[in-house]
Order: C-alpha cells, then structure tokens, then sequence
C-alpha cells in the first residue's frame, strides 16, 4: 500500500482514533513530508499481546539520569524477531504497520521521545531517527497552512 492510500485508510478510519477525517486530512503533509524520508511503506512493530507498542528506555552514556523513549521499528519480519528475543516476555510479538500509522500514533504516545526506522535488513546500529517533537513541529505547521487558507469571513 503505498503512502496516499495509507493517508485515506486512516482518513477512514480517523474517528476510531478519536479524530475527524478533517483533522487527519490536515496533518496528512506534515506525515507525507516524514513518511517521504523513509524507505519502506510499512515496519514491523513489537507489541504486546494486550497490543501495546514495546519502547526501550536508553540511558545517556555519561548521564545515567538521562533518559530516552525509543520505538523500534524494523525493514523485516525476520530482524523484529531477532530483536524481540532480547526481551524475557514471550508475549512480544511482531506485526506489520503503515508507515503513515506509525508517524500518527507517534503524535499520541506522549511518553515516547523518538522512533528509529531501521531501513536495511540486518542492520541494527544504524538508523533514521524521527523525533516526536519534530514530528509535532511539522503537524503545526501543517496546521497553520491549513488555517491560513480558511476563509474566516463566511458570511
């Protein structure tokens, strides 16, 4: 499924998510724009049985009271698996996800601090890290053109 029909599966299915088909309609650039920088259409996630998305807690090298919120995503079935193993709970599993789902839930999950797409296969020391807060920055912006091109005399 490419980016454009991941855009209208979530248009349709916004008010499962708690938004209108509107609201997602205009945040869908500032996705795009992200969704655009990435390689593959769709990562595998690790979840919980109870589907809650697996985040890891990095601890700052020098700074231990330095902390990160990072999700995982990976190119493959095979590497999500691979990764899931380090976890002790056998009730990890891995499930494919748009790309575009992925960047939007990441707008909701307030804990998380940045998501990294692992882009090749078997290759885990390298990838591309999207921020939330850039995320939200884009989001706003994609807002603001939105607003300014709203009449705001109907009448």
């Amino acid at each position: 499924m490419d980016i454009n029909q991941q855009i209208q599966m979530l248009v349709q299915q916004a008010p499962q998510y708690g938004a209108s088909a509107r609201e997602v309609e205009a945040i869908a650039p500032a996705l795009i724009t992200v969704a655009d920088r990435l390689k593959h259409p769709e990562y595998y996630v690790l979840q919980t049985l109870d589907q809650n998305w697996v985040m890891t807690v990095l601890h700052h090298p020098n700074e231990s009271e330095v902390t990160k919120n990072v999700l995982s995503v990976f190119p493959t079935l095979e590497d999500a698996k691979t990764n899931a193993n380090e976890f002790d709970n056998a009730h990890v599993i891995a499930v494919p996800v748009p790309v575009i789902h992925i960047l939007f839930q990441m707008l909701a999950m307030e804990p998380l601090n940045s998501t990294i797409f692992f882009e090749q296969p078997r290759e885990f020391n390298t990838g591309v890290e999207v921020t939330r807060t850039d995320l939200l920055e884009l989001v706003q912006i994609s807002l603001q053109t939105v607003r300014s091109r709203t009449p705001t005399d109907i009448a």
